[in-house]
C-alpha cells in the first residue's frame, strides 16, 4: 500500500473528517501538523489548490478539500469499508447530509470553541498539546491564539445572525438526531460518508464542555459510540 500522509491542523473539523474516514476504513497513515501561520509543512500543490488543510497525499497523488478527499477514499483504497453507498437513493442522502455537516454544523462550532476568553484559551491549549509544534511555536499558539480565535467566533455569530452559540449547536444536534431517527447510521444499517463527517466534526468538541450536550442525548451518544467502535488502527508521524 502506498504511503498515506494527512497534512492537518489538530482542531480543524474538516481535518478531523478526513482523519475519521481513514481510521474507519482501517487505512494506516502518517500525520503532519501544519502551522496555521506559515503552512511550510504542506506538500507541493497544484496552482488551483488552496494552501490550506486538509491535504492528503497517497503515494504521488495529492488530494485537497475534505469532501473531495472522503469521496475519493473508496477508489483509493479498494477492499476497505465503503463510505459511499452503491444504492442511488442512499448515496444521494449520504452526500446531502455530509454537505449539511460542512455548511451548517461545522459553521456553528467555532463560537462554542472560542466564544469566550476561557474557551479560546482552552482551545489554544488543546491545539498546542495535540500539535507537533516545537516549544516556541507551541507557546506562541497558547499566548496569541485566544485573541485571534475569540475575534473569529464573534464574526461568525454576527454573520449568521446568532447570539447564543450553544443554542445554535444544540439546534443542529436536534436536526441530526431527527435525521438519524431510530437507525444505527444515517442511511440505515451501514456507515456512510455522512456518519464519518459528523463523527469527525464531533471529535473536535470532545475535549470541551459542549460535548456534554452529545453525551446527554442517549440516541446521539449511542450512535457516536457505535461509529467509534468501528475505527481501525492509526499510525502517527
Amino acid at each position: 500500500m502506498a504511503t498515506t500522509t494527512l497534512y492537518q491542523f489538530a482542531l480543524c473539523p474538516f481535518c478531523n473528517k478526513v482523519r475519521a474516514g481513514l481510521e474507519l476504513k482501517g487505512v494506516p497513515f502518517e500525520r503532519v501538523e501544519v502551522s496555521p501561520r506559515t503552512k511550510v509543512e504542506l506538500p507541493a500543490l497544484p496552482e488551483d489548490a488552496p494552501a490550506k488543510v486538509p491535504v492528503l497525499a497517497v503515494g504521488d497523488e495529492v488530494l485537497w478539500d475534505s469532501t473531495t478527499i472522503l469521496s475519493s477514499l473508496d477508489e483509493a483504497f479498494p477492499g476497505t469499508r465503503r463510505l459511499l453507498p452503491t444504492d442511488e437513493a442512499a448515496r444521494s442522502r449520504a452526500v446531502a447530509m455530509e454537505a449539511w455537516v460542512d455548511e451548517q454544523f461545522i459553521t456553528s462550532l467555532p463560537p462554542v470553541l472560542y466564544g469566550t476568553w476561557s474557551e479560546a484559551a482552552k482551545a489554544s491549549k488543546v491545539i498546542a498539546e495535540q500539535s507537533q509544534f516545537g516549544a516556541g511555536q507551541g507557546m506562541m499558539v497558547k499566548l496569541g491564539g485566544p485573541f485571534i480565535m475569540h475575534a473569529v467566533a464573534k464574526r461568525i455569530l454576527k454573520r449568521n445572525g446568532r447570539t447564543d452559540a450553544h443554542a445554535w449547536v444544540s439546534d443542529n444536534l436536534d436536526h441530526f438526531e431527527k435525521e438519524l431517527g431510530d437507525q444505527d447510521f444515517v442511511c440505515g444499517d451501514e456507515l456512510t460518508i455522512a456518519d464519518v463527517a459528523m463523527y469527525g466534526a464531533l471529535n473536535c468538541i470532545k475535549p470541551f464542555p459542549i460535548f456534554e450536550s452529545v453525551q446527554a442525548r442517549p440516541r446521539l451518544s449511542a450512535w457516536f459510540e457505535r461509529v467509534e467502535a468501528l475505527k481501525g488502527p492509526v499510525v502517527e508521524a
